[in-house]
């Protein structure tokens, strides 16, 4: 079935002015200031979007999609992600990941769970591995992983300067890195090793060891959670200034008592402020993880469950509480995200022949409808299509 947008103000994210766009089942077709359905198509839905802003459907590179956790015990484990989490927060694109737990969540679950949502909607990729070091993989081999397997486009969620690492040598880390590395080109995907950063004094030291000492560049890596606290951040900032794409988390809260972590769109504010080009900058919401709290030794005290909907959340401050523009706003979920993935132009805009992901937003930037492969999930603010079990 075609579908036309008629009259909403495009942003790819780039401005585009006003102007239609044609959907023809999962593709964008057709952008023009004009396009009138025409007996050849047959039946086509129009859908008036006068006044409103049409953007790209947003990327979450960084979702727990079978849950996270278990730091405090067998009854601290986080549920699976479901369908709306993702579509109501307009994410039509994922990244999904294992985190502290590679024992008893497993890569196949993780990868099963991939399909699934692909399944009900949307579009689902994920990492191989966990946080430690020999990591957890599907045949044995990172790189024959991210050969082999379709929806493994990385690395991750690898931990490093944190109490719940497996605490890695610099040499692991330059080996994972030439895995992933070889197995993006062997592949034609990122390859990308996505990083967790805890809040431990090294930071992004080893990092910028394995850069200095090797031929890995530093597009290699992506370390996330850089807003924990600012003296991390500031490491983050110096890693983006190197070229490097830093990634800031939207559901971000201390993980011990004396931390301070930063609040995502100030975090991202700061960035640009001291230099930081907006294009290496990008967001995560860290969903369905858990939040875990930790005393001064390191004993857990509490948690709670990070939100995909943070994300959208954190978007709009950057926009209406942080002065960002919307198209930079934009980028750090959409295109950038997209580039560093590898997936654009299919995903992280919109232009002829890329993927039908769209957010229409109102001039507040109140998501009303959302589009993944040209199927609609919201419509006029409320859910059309919902996960299997909801």
């Amino acid at each position: 079935m075609f579908k036309i947008l008629r009259g909403g103000s495009i942003y790819s994210p780039e401005e585009m002015g006003k102007k239609d766009i044609l959907i023809a089942g999962e593709k964008i077709v057709n952008i023009a200031e004009k396009i009138s359905p025409c007996e050849c198509l047959g039946k086509v839905e129009v859908i008036d979007v006068e006044g409103k802003y049409i953007v790209p459907g947003f990327i979450d590179q960084h979702v727990h999609i079978i849950g996270g956790g278990g730091e405090g015990g067998y009854a601290t484990r986080t549920p699976e992600v479901m369908l709306t989490d993702l579509t109501c927060a307009g994410i039509t694109t994922i990244v999904g990941c294992l985190g502290t737990d590679g024992t008893t969540r497993h890569m196949t679950t993780l990868l099963a769970k991939a399909r699934g949502l692909e399944i009900e909607g949307i579009t689902a990729y994920i990492y191989t591995g966990c946080y430690q070091l020999p990591t957890r993989t599907i045949t044995g081999s990172v790189r024959d992983d991210i050969v082999l397997i379709d929806k493994i486009i990385g690395a991750g969620e690898i931990a490093i300067s944190d109490h719940r690492s497996s605490q890695p040598t610099k040499e692991e880390l330059k080996k994972l890195a030439a895995e992933a590395r070889v197995g993006g080109m062997l592949s034609g995907k990122a390859g990308v090793v996505h990083l967790h950063l805890g809040d431990g004094k090294e930071k992004l030291g080893m990092i910028f060891e394995v850069i200095e000492e090797t031929e890995i560049p530093v597009t290699q890596f992506t370390p996330t959670h850089i807003n924990r606290n600012i003296d991390l951040l500031e490491d983050g900032i110096s890693f983006a200034n190197m070229g490097g794409i830093i990634d800031i988390t939207s559901s971000s809260v201390p993980s011990r008592k004396e931390e301070k972590s930063i609040k995502p769109s100030k975090a991202i504010k700061y960035c640009i402020e001291k230099g930081v080009s907006v294009e290496n900058i990008t967001m995560s919401s860290d969903g369905n993880g858990s939040l875990p709290v930790f005393d001064e030794k390191g004993d857990f005290i509490g948690l709670s469950v990070a939100k995909p909907y943070s994300l959208y959340k954190e978007f709009k401050d950057l926009v209406l509480e942080e002065g960002i523009s919307l198209v930079n706003a934009l980028k750090i979920i959409t295109e950038n995200p997209a580039k560093s993935l590898r997936l654009f132009p299919k995903k992280g805009t919109l232009v002829i022949g890329s993927d039908a992901d769209i957010v229409v937003l109102d001039g507040d930037l109140n998501i009303e409808y959302v589009f993944a492969k040209g199927k609609c999930m919201i419509k006029n603010k409320e859910i059309i299509v919902k996960g299997t079990f909801e």
